[in-house]
């Protein structure tokens, strides 16, 4: 299976126009830094979320390298959920200036 992949910008673009951004990171680096419209639901617990997970919505899976989010992909797309991967992930995100914050909306770091 071919995963479908785009860029920080073009990731940037779908979310502007309502995809969800999906971070399957682990906690840790959740906590160290994400972008602020993002849902968190690591990759362990994505089997567990198709429920709470919208079909009505493109997906853009993101993870640290974009390697786990293209696991994510993989798996979503299978289970009928419109998804595509960030390539590069959300170091690929942060060095296209996108914000990175923590929970608190102060500047965070990609761990």
């Amino acid at each position: 299976m071919s995963i479908p992949e785009v860029g920080a910008e073009e990731a940037q673009e779908l979310v502007e126009s309502g995809a969800l951004l999906l971070d399957v990171r682990e906690p840790e680096e959740w906590v160290a830094g994400h972008a602020p419209q993002a849902q968190f639901v690591p990759l362990g617990e994505v089997p567990a979320s198709l429920d709470a997970l919208p079909r009505s919505r493109r997906i853009v899976a993101v993870c640290r390298s974009g390697a786990r989010s293209g696991k994510a992909t993989e798996f979503l797309a299978t289970h009928g959920f419109d998804v595509v991967n960030l390539g590069g992930g959300m170091q690929a995100w942060a060095a296209a200036g996108f914000t990175v914050e923590t929970d608190d909306g102060v500047p965070g770091t990609v761990a």
